[in-house]
């Protein structure tokens, strides 16, 4: 009897796939052009924010009225108002009011909302519960009756209109940051971490918020946008930003009675909210296809192909 030779299993490479690397997040990002004109847009938003007072061809309130409700020309870029202030000028400088607000607000929202989505979501039990359940009876409120009950009890100000935006937005934070701490809370790391009687603060700072930060960078972005739409829908309502301080969503407020004779003080207000809040979102959604482990899979294997 001859003694039969071992059978060796021969794999051919050919059909085999090819280990690929994972691109980095910035290829993914600048292979978007649409992420990428956003956040060039959003820089010089920024910019404009923090210059915009000397890049402005004149005051925010010298008025002319000899001048009013000029269209725009080479000397008034976007036209003047019914006092004859200078539109661009105005414009200019209420982009650091509306990024001041949203920033600030959107910050609040931030720390409170990720702070109690992360306790209750680690915590769980009957503190979850109770904290859930003031977040959804903040929920059960429209975010403007919300924000205007807000503004009718501190009166309209500046700081009035950053307190209740932020105030708005918190819940949105909690259940984000809650729902994303559920599903890190669950993970093996974390569990052997437990096991092994690791504080909840160490376990927090070092497995569970560093897993989380993804989808709160990308609520963030979004909540940004909306912020901007917020304050200038309470403007626009009076009840924001008061005069003489300008603000995109007051310029709309002074401009609605001159619709049809001079469209240019609402139209230009009116183009900074759209590009900005536009440019926001647009940000958010490149971010998430970074962020997102299956949205980054996804653009991973359409840019291979």
């Amino acid at each position: 009897m001859s003694i039969p030779e071992p059978t060796v299993a021969v794999v051919d490479p050919a059909p085999a796939e090819e280990a690929e690397e994972r691109l980095p997040a910035w290829r993914i990002v600048l292979g978007n052009p649409l992420t990428v004109i956003s956040m060039a847009v959003l820089a010089v938003v920024i910019v404009v924010a923090i210059a915009g007072e000397l890049l402005a061809p004149y005051g925010i309130n010298d008025i002319d009225v000899p001048h009013a409700l000029q269209p725009p020309s080479a000397d008034h870029w976007f036209g003047t108002d019914d006092l004859g202030r200078d539109i661009f000028s105005r414009v200019l400088v209420a982009t650091r009011v509306s990024m001041e607000v949203a920033l600030v607000s959107v910050g609040f929202a931030f720390l409170v909302g990720v702070l109690v989505g992360v306790v209750s979501g680690y915590a769980g039990g009957w503190l979850d519960v109770v904290l859930m359940r003031v977040v959804d009876v903040m929920f059960a409120f429209p975010v403007i009756l919300l924000a205007l009950a807000i503004i009718a009890i501190l009166g309209p100000s500046l700081f009035s209109t950053m307190l209740a935006i932020g105030v708005v937005y918190t819940p949105i934070f909690a259940r984000v940051a809650r729902a994303s701490t559920l599903a890190v809370r669950v993970e093996p790391f974390v569990q052997v971490s437990q096991t092994m009687g690791t504080g909840p603060g160490r376990i927090l700072s070092r497995h569970i918020l560093p897993n989380i930060t993804g989808p709160i960078i990308v609520q963030t972005s979004l909540s940004l946008a909306f912020a901007i739409l917020s304050e200038a829908s309470l403007s626009f309502l009076g009840l924001g930003v008061q005069p003489p301080q300008p603000s995109w969503g007051r310029m709309l407020f002074d401009a609605q009675d001159y619709l049809g004779l001079a469209w240019w003080m609402s139209v230009f207000p009116g183009a900074a909210i759209f590009v900005t809040v536009l440019a926001f979102n647009l940000v958010g959604d490149g971010l998430r296809d970074v962020l997102d482990p299956k949205q980054r899979s996804l653009m991973e294997a359409r840019r291979r192909r």
